[in-house]
């Protein structure tokens, strides 16, 4: 390759990686333009003119990604044992290594980790498992004990406590696991999470060794993209209506009314395919909060929550929270970056109240609700009527796919921000197919 296009490169790379301001926003302009016309000068294959944009912003520009401690579970762990390891180290998941002979591994990460469990996942399943216990032998135990820890209950019931991690991939409780490396980039992360329904964080492995150092979460994705808010291929995107767009479930929600019992809740959560439960006033149907799986954490805080979560309504548990009163509003929105990738961490100030959900109307742009969605580190936001009734749900995978190559599965109907970046190198998505017109 020319010295001078790498040059290009390199300059693209350290722009990319400033924060955002007026010059820098028109410092990114220039380079941009003058990456663009590079591309179309050089007359670059389709795959290359589609990659080489988001495939020199790397990792290691976003911020936050070593925030959260990397603990790692093994196929062979009880399932006892992994909650409490998960709890104790606050974290909100692990990776899952499969129990081999180290002299087997070839020098690839695929061999030594074979999938991703969180904690919720966990907690919901124990449950539910505990409960159909329960019911068939009539027993009282621990699960009906207001005082009793989801510890206790599995002691209990040791074929649930003792199942292996492993044995809990037939139950779906396994996120998939697509590593990548510091070096790779965000063109790479954009291509696993548009394109997994199931993967809500990527890993990031130390090549030296093959050891977790980090998460990419969706959230940080987020936050990267919106520094490119300014430059017109991204605004001619970001600025259009919600109601431009389609996402999975624009018309359908997962809800329980506020009366109903946390245990409904909780039933509801964990069938839920999104990972969050409008919370609704039965009388006028307006979305007064939201469950999410990151809230299942505090039925381990607090053992009575966990002891009433049958008689406990869930309009009175979107309401238990004390922890982030006093939290300041004005640090987080300027350590937003910082702590995204590290919002995986089970306690911290950064995650949103359960009773203050992000709610957006369709006639909202789509910059808006991501910036509504990186400042609450929220996982979702409803979208509502003007009667804030909830309609839909546009989750961050939503946003993220609206920037998307669109060649990598046609069903998604590509992304708008990789057809804009195309179609200014002379090239166009036809069928899921990339083609340039040279």
């Amino acid at each position: 390759m020319e010295e001078s296009k790498m040059m290009d490169f390199r300059k693209l790379e350290d722009v990319m990686k400033q924060p955002e301001d007026f010059s820098v926003v028109d410092e990114k302009e220039n380079v941009v333009s003058n990456f663009m016309a590079d591309l179309k000068h050089h007359q670059l294959d389709p795959g290359s003119a589609l990659q080489m944009f988001l495939d020199h912003i790397p990792i290691s520009s976003i911020p936050g990604i070593k925030n959260s401690p990397v603990v790692e579970l093994n196929t062979e762990d009880r399932v006892k044992d992994a909650i409490h390891l998960l709890y104790e180290k606050n974290v909100s998941g692990a990776p899952i290594a499969d129990v081999v002979d180290p002299d087997t591994i070839i020098g690839r990460f695929s061999d030594r980790y074979v999938g991703y469990i969180d904690l919720a996942g966990m907690v919901l399943w124990s449950l539910e498992e505990c409960e159909k216990a329960h019911m068939q032998t009539r027993g009282t135990g621990g699960d009906e004990n207001g005082k009793s820890s989801i510890f206790t209950m599995l002691e209990d019931n040791p074929r649930i406590g003792q199942a292996k991690v492993g044995e809990l991939a037939k139950s779906y409780l396994w996120d998939p696991f697509f590593p990548v490396h510091l070096d790779d980039t965000l063109f790479h992360v954009l291509l696993l999470l548009s394109n997994h329904h199931r993967l809500q964080v990527v890993p990031v492995i130390d090549r030296s060794n093959f050891q977790g150092i980090g998460f990419v979460t969706q959230n940080a994705v987020i936050q990267l993209l919106l520094q490119s808010s300014g430059l017109e291929w991204f605004d001619s995107i970001a600025d259009k209506t919600l109601s431009e767009f389609r996402f999975e479930n624009e018309d359908r929600v997962d809800l329980v009314y506020g009366d109903r019992s946390l245990a409904e809740a909780l039933h509801i959560l964990r069938e839920s395919r999104v990972g969050v439960v409008a919370v609704v006033n039965r009388e006028n149907k307006k979305v007064i909060g939201c469950i999410t799986k990151s809230d299942v954490y505090l039925l381990l805080e607090n053992n009575e929550l966990l002891g009433d979560r049958k008689s406990l309504t869930v309009g009175e548990f979107i309401h238990t929270e004390t922890a982030k009163e006093n939290s300041d509003g004005t640090i987080e929105r300027d350590l937003g970056a910082l702590f995204a990738a590290g919002a995986l961490q089970l306690r911290n100030n950064f995650r949103p109240k359960m009773d203050s959900p992000v709610t957006t109307k369709k006639s909202s742009t789509l910059k808006q609700a991501m910036k509504d969605l990186a400042q609450t580190k929220s996982c979702s936001c409803f979208l509502v009527n003007d009667e804030q009734q909830p309609e839909g749900l546009m989750t961050l995978r939503d946003v993220i796919i609206q920037f998307a190559p669109p060649c990598i599965d046609s069903n998604i109907h590509g992304g708008g921000f990789f057809e804009s970046v195309l179609e200014q190198t002379g090239c166009q998505v036809k069928n899921g197919t990339v083609i340039c017109d040279h």
